[in-house]
Order: structure tokens, then C-alpha cells, then sequence
């Protein structure tokens, strides 16, 4: 069902995509109403699959519809196409990041901005792009304003008005949005870089505790990180003393640490450095500016990273709180898995019978969740499910837990209880919104899909996804097994248990996925716990090359029908099998 659903969405996109280029093909023959209903329409595709780099693209359309609705939406036309923008250069999409150039320069060619027009359009030209549509409209809109005889010497790259007023936009977008700090620090960064016309931009963080100026984000450096004394240098000055300093030549200014720039290669001439605050008016830390591509920094220049910096230091304590809580909670998360840990292994200790039993179950569910997709929390669920699931035993008297030999009828009713107490002990202790499955996936591992399980005769997808991946690990583990009481089950037959239990013990659905289970990893699991045993590069490159749906197959077959490879490859498997942790 999730790969129909997968398969569905693929095919919406691709759908709606169709219609966007073709959108961009009728864009000067077909009517505007129809051409807006169906660019809200696929839109709304987008929008719910997050497919960014369309979200872009269809968004630069809108915005020449809304403009070829009404002129006097100029304006509006041209904030979405800003908005666009910063969704096409953060998708890294050359598709996205070309169609809108292009329609920057359609609107200011309708707007008979011929000249601005010109120069966004023949930069669009360069952008490598595969999309042919927009590439002939490219094309055929500077034949067109080329045939006008504009003279291209007056062509400006950016409205020089407008450039300060996009980076506070793309500033604001970001500190909303961003609760990384790292990437909300390189945005900052790559903004202030891009609207002061500076080399390099440096944010620094103020290490309190020791007393030092750190940064990862120095545009120009890639991921070097700069860490130094916090009274030391222009910044440490700036961290001190909370002043704005704006500095002609760097290396006349007494307070400049030539240090940096001879460990790292560099040559300072401009700086522009400012302090960034929080809201209680504590430095937090320094955006320092450095080397002003034509001239020195301005005034202009002062204003506009104050305006920035005002909005980034409350951003910036956010981001650090939002990590300090998610530090807390994977805390609590290694807490719990340790915690789920010491109750499975109170249980192995208890019961030397099925010694290891939860974990080989545990890594077996996580195998049937790869192979049919399952999100990251519903994997955690199951995973931590899977150790638990046998915590009941602890309810189980030692006379029947440890007994050898078959057990009578009231015995065998007796160990039935587990999955009960497994259920109650779970339910009392006190586990986040994000495991609260886990009580009721542990104690349904022996639920069946037809309704006769136990402990609560659960039918098909009443039984919680989790606990019918519980079962097939849970009975292939058991019949794969070694006990004193015992031999472990031919392959074969335990595979045969399997298949033929699906739609009445198993969901049909986990049964093929557990047969589409790679050999190599199963090989995983059956070593987990003997370390005695080597596990050989070449015999690993085989068995990843079939899956158990093959192993069965070759299987059943009659031993004088099988060719030698197949021969090989089920020798080669019952090696490993017979060596399988529990025997």
C-alpha cells in the first residue's frame, strides 16, 4: 500500500509538471482564466508533495498571470517572483533557478524595462538547464528586444534600491523558519555577503563559558572554524565594548589581529563590525564584514546590517534554545532505550532458553520495515517494541518459564499471560507521545490475522502494523531456533510455516516483504551473537544478490532439477544458518 501510495504521488507530480510546461508554452495563446485555475490547481500538487523546485517554477508563472491580470499588480507580481526566488536558489535547481529569471524578464520586458530586461535575460541564458521550453522562450524574448535596438551599455544587473529591501526579505523568511542554527547563521551570512557587496562575511558566536569568539560560518572559507580569545581583535573589541566600528584599512587600526589573516592566507582591508544582541540587550555575538568589493562601507551599509542584526540575535537564542531541547530529548531517548535495554536483558538473564530471542525479533521487524518503507517513528516504535515484547515473562512462574519439555494445558495458558502483563507493565510506565505505541505493538506480537490469537483476538488491521511485524519476526525467530528440548527447523519448513500462514496467522503484506528480505542480511542477524564465526567478503556479495522469495523457490525444487549455482547458494545459506546465534 505505501508503494502504490509512493507510486501515486510520483505520478501526480509528473502530471502536474506536464501541465505547468505546457502552461509556459500557451502562456501568449490561451485564455488567462484558464491558464490561472489550472496554475492554482497544480499548485496545490506541489504544495502537498513539497516538491520545492516546482513550487518555484509554477510560483514565477503566477506571478506573470497575476501581473497579466491586472498591471497595477506589478508589485505583488514581483514580490512572488522574489519569493520564488529564494525557494528556486534554496532548491538548488538550475530548472527552477532559469524559469525565474525568465520571468523577472518577461515583466520588465511588458513593463518596457527593455534594458533590465536584457541583462536578466542573457544571464538566464547561461544557466544550464535542461527544460526546453523555457530555454526557446529565453531565446525568443531577446531576438525580440534585440530587434528593438536597445543599447545594451545601459543595462543595470540589480536595482540598487530594491537590493537591501530583498536581503531583509530573505533575512525575515529564514529567521521565521529556520531552527537550525547553523543554516539560519550561513543564510545571515550569505545575505549580509550579498547586499553589502563584501568578500566575506563572518558570523561569531560568544562563548561565554570559555571566554571565546567561535565561528563555522566564514563565507570565502568554507567549514574552517575560527575560534580566539573574546577580548582579542576588531570582533573581541565589538564583543566588549558593544560598538559599531566601521574601518577603512585594517592593518593601520592598532585593534586588528593580523594573526588570523596569516594563519589562513587572507589579506583584510575594509571591515565593517557590529555586535549582535538578544532581547534582554546581551551580546550573543559579532558579524564582521570584511573587504567592500568597490570602495569602503557606508553608512548605508551600517544601516542596513543594523536592520539585520536586530532580528538575528532574537533568531539566534531561539535557534540555540531549540537545540538546547533537542539535545534534552535525545537524551531522554538514549535514557528510554537504555531502559527498554536493562528490562530485555532482566529477561534473558531469567529465562537462558530464549537467551538473545528479542533482539534477533528487533532486527528482524527493522528488516521488514527497510523493505516496505516505514517512516523513522514508526520504525522507532516497532524497534523498541520488539525488545519489549517479551518483558511479561517476568510474570511467568520459573516452573513453567524454564521447564523441559512440551507444557500441559494449564501451563501453556499460563505463559499465554505474558503478552497481558507485557501490556500492563508497559501502560504504567510513563514514555512521550512518540512511543506510546509501544505498549500496544509489544503485546499484540501474538494477535493472528484471522482473529484467533491472543490476548485479545484482535482481527486483521485491528492488530496495530507493528505487532503483525512482530509476528512473523517473532514465530520465524522461534521455529529457527535451537532448544534443549529441541532441533531448530530445516529452512525450508520454516519458510513454508511462514508463506503458508499469510491472510490467516500473518498480514499477507509483511509476509511478502519478509520474502523480499536479502540474504546477506539475514546472514546479519543469524551472527549477531557469534562472534566466533567470520562472515566472508565474497560469500556476502553472493548471498546479497537473492532474496528469500529465491532461496524458497530453489528450494522446493527437486535436488536432481538444481544447477550447480543453486546447489552453491543453498549450501553456502545453511552454513551461515546452521551457525545462527540461538542454536
Amino acid at each position: 500500500m505505501e508503494d502504490f501510495i509512493k507510486s501515486v504521488c510520483v505520478e501526480d507530480i509528473n502530471n502536474a509538471q506536464n501541465t505547468m510546461f505546457s502552461l509556459f508554452k500557451t502562456l501568449e495563446t490561451a485564455s488567462l482564466g484558464s491558464l490561472c485555475a489550472k496554475a492554482e490547481m497544480i499548485h496545490n500538487t506541489f504544495l502537498v508533495n513539497k516538491s520545492y523546485e516546482f513550487i518555484a517554477q509554477n510560483l514565477s508563472l503566477m506571478a506573470i498571470l497575476k501581473y497579466k491580470a491586472d498591471k497595477s499588480n506589478y508589485k505583488i507580481a514581483l514580490n512572488m517572483l522574489e519569493d520564488a526566488r529564494f525557494l528556486a536558489e534554496n532548491s538548488q535547481n538550475k530548472n527552477a533557478i532559469k524559469t525565474n529569471s525568465f520571468c523577472w524578464g518577461y515583466i520588465y520586458f511588458c513593463e518596457k524595462n527593455y534594458s533590465q530586461a536584457l541583462s536578466v535575460l542573457k544571464q538566464a541564458r547561461n544557466i544550464p538547464s535542461d527544460n526546453s521550453v523555457i530555454n526557446i522562450k529565453i531565446m525568443d524574448l531577446i531576438s525580440r528586444i534585440e530587434a528593438l535596438g536597445i543599447d545594451t551599455s545601459e543595462v543595470r544587473i540589480e536595482n540598487d534600491i530594491e537590493k537591501p529591501l530583498t536581503a531583509l526579505l530573505n533575512v525575515a523568511r529564514t529567521l521565521a523558519a529556520e531552527t537550525s542554527l547553523e543554516l539560519l547563521l550561513k543564510t545571515v551570512a550569505e545575505e549580509i555577503k550579498k547586499v553589502l557587496d563584501a568578500d566575506r562575511c563572518t558570523v561569531f558566536l560568544l562563548d561565554k563559558n570559555r571566554n571565546e569568539l567561535v565561528s563555522k560560518i566564514a563565507l570565502g572559507m568554507g567549514t574552517q572554524e575560527l575560534r580566539f580569545p573574546a577580548d582579542k581583535g576588531l570582533a573581541g573589541y565589538v564583543a566588549q565594548s558593544g560598538e559599531i566600528i566601521n574601518i577603512k584599512d585594517a592593518y593601520s587600526d592598532s585593534r586588528f589581529n593580523q594573526d588570523i589573516d596569516k594563519e589562513t592566507g587572507y589579506r583584510t582591508q575594509t571591515i565593517l563590525c557590529m555586535p549582535i544582541w538578544n532581547m534582554k540587550h546581551e551580546i550573543l555575538g559579532v558579524f564582521q564584514v570584511l573587504n567592500k568589493q568597490n570602495g569602503t562601507f557606508s553608512k548605508e551599509d551600517e544601516d542596513v546590517l543594523i536592520a539585520i542584526g536586530s532580528s538575528a540575535g532574537i533568531a539566534i537564542e531561539n535557534a540555540k534554545l531549540f537545540e538546547s531541547q533537542q539535545y534534552m530529548i535525545n537524551q531522554q531517548k538514549e535514557l528510554f532505550k537504555s531502559f527498554i535495554d536493562t528490562l530485555a536483558a532482566s529477561i534473558d538473564a531469567r529465562d537462558k532458553i530464549t537467551a538473545g530471542h528479542s533482539n534477533r525479533v528487533k532486527m528482524y521487524s527493522e528488516l521488514i520495515c527497510d523493505v516496505m518503507g516505514a517512516d523513522e517513528k514508526t520504525k522507532a516504535n516497532i524497534i523498541h517494541a520488539a525488545v519489549l515484547h517479551d518483558i511479561g515473562k517476568i510474570g511467568i512462574r520459573d516452573a513453567v518459564l524454564q521447564k523441559n519439555g512440551k507444557l500441559t494445558d494449564d501451563e501453556y495458558k499460563h505463559i499465554q499471560e505474558h503478552v497481558k502483563i507485557t501490556y500492563d507493565i508497559l501502560n504504567r510506565v510513563y514514555i512521550s507521545d512518540e512511543f506510546k505505541e509501544v505498549a500496544e505493538i509489544a503485546s499484540s506480537h501474538h494477535e493472528k490475522y484471522d482473529g484467533t490469537g491472543y490476548f485479545r483476538k484482535l482481527k486483521g488491521e485491528e492488530i496495530p502494523f507493528g505487532g503483525r511485524v512482530l509476528a512473523v519476526s517473532d514465530v520465524f525467530d522461534a521455529i529457527t531456533s535451537k532448544r534443549h528440548y529441541r532441533d531448530k527447523m530445516p529452512i525450508k519448513n520454516a519458510l513454508e510455516i511462514i508463506k503458508s500462514g499469510a491472510w490467516k496467522h500473518f498480514d499477507g503484506n509483511i509476509v511478502e516483504a519478509f520474502f523480499k528480505i536479502h540474504l546477506d542480511r539475514l546472514v546479519d542477524v543469524f551472527l549477531s551473537e557469534a562472534d566466533s564465526v567470520l562472515y566472508d567478503t565474497k560469500d556476502r556479495e553472493i548471498l546479497a544478490k537473492y532474496d528469500l522469495e529465491y532461496l524458497y523457490e530453489i528450494l522446493c525444487k527437486e535436488p536432481d532439477l538444481l544447477t550447480q549455482q543453486e546447489g552453491e547458494l543453498i549450501e553456502l545459506f545453511n552454513r551461515y544458518y546452521n551457525c545462527k546465534a540461538g542454536n
